[in-house]
């Protein structure tokens, strides 16, 4: 076995082991792009590694900044271990811009450092590094060729992102982050002191209510990537964002209280959703109503 071969598999078996909503989609890919998307992955569980521990916020800075030095190595075709082994290859076979994984990275570092966004300027930034950007590798992987494409690869990764957002309000707090914009929690009267309390008060409603209205919206915009993609890849992205507007559909129906249980979708579902996503992109231009 090679090395590349052997960096592929690590790749896969990382992926198959952490991946969870990802993996639906990944498996209905052709062989060749799964094989890239699970060393995409792979990369983005080694940064996410990087900061879920006990360590300081100095040592995960310093991890980050050695996977930052492991990347430009990557890119000058001096690769260390399975992972980075496996992307100089996935970069160079789909055309990969290094800025896209060093905006990754740089989403990590913001998470160690920052614990409030002041606006959704400030937040959207935040969700194109850790989610936009993420979006953007993908594409070059599923294949396209009209660079509208970029644009909404964008504004799916910020659809998704936003979701997560308003599904772990609690599990976030514990962390003592706060994304739901200040200015926004001001706007409709909620206090971080409602939060903490786990109040699913009317004005913390009203601020879901706004947060999730624009993440529908974002992924309006997001679901006409599928015609600009490679038709055997447009499954994969219609699998993706049908799960994550899955759950937004769930925050809604639950009057937005994400303290009391973690939303998710069950397995049997994950997989009902993929049939209904990976039939609706056939037919593409057939969009879902963002309202």
């Amino acid at each position: 076995m090679t090395d590349l071969e052997a960096a592929y598999q690590e790749c896969q078996r990382i992926t198959r082991r952490e991946a969870r909503n990802f993996y639906y989609a990944f498996v209905i890919l052709p062989p060749k792009r799964r094989k890239a998307i699970y060393v995409a992955y792979a990369f983005c569980r080694y940064c996410d590694d990087a900061v879920d521990s006990e360590a300081s916020t100095e040592e995960k800075l310093g991890r980050l900044a050695e996977l930052r030095q492991l990347l430009e190595q990557c890119y000058q075709g001096q690769a260390s271990g399975p992972v980075f082994t496996g992307l100089s290859h996935v970069a160079r076979e789909y055309a990969i811009p290094r800025e896209y994984f060093d905006e990754v990275l740089s989403g990590m570092e913001a998470d160690l450092v920052k614990v409030r966004y002041q606006d959704f300027d400030e937040l959207r930034q935040y969700c194109y590094q850790v989610a936009s950007a993420v979006g953007l590798i993908c594409i070059h992987i599923f294949g396209f060729k009209d660079s509208r494409a970029r644009a909404h690869a964008i504004d799916l990764g910020l659809a998704m992102q936003l979701t997560n957002i308003a599904r772990d309000v609690k599990e976030d707090l514990e962390f003592g982050r706060i994304y739901l914009p200040q200015d926004e929690l001001a706007r409709f009267g909620c206090t971080e002191e409602d939060l903490l309390a786990g109040s699913v008060s009317d004005a913390f409603r009203e601020v879901m209510r706004f947060h999730t209205q624009r993440a529908r919206e974002y992924f309006y915009s997001g679901f006409e990537l599928l015609p600009y993609l490679n038709p055997r890849s447009r499954a994969c992205v219609a699998v993706l964002g049908g799960i994550y507007s899955e759950l937004l559909d769930r925050i809604e129906t639950a009057n937005y209280d994400v303290f009391s249980r973690r939303v998710s979708l069950s397995t049997s579902e994950k997989l009902a959703v993929m049939v209904r996503a990976w039939a609706a992109s056939m037919w593409p231009r057939r969009l879902p109503d963002p309202s």
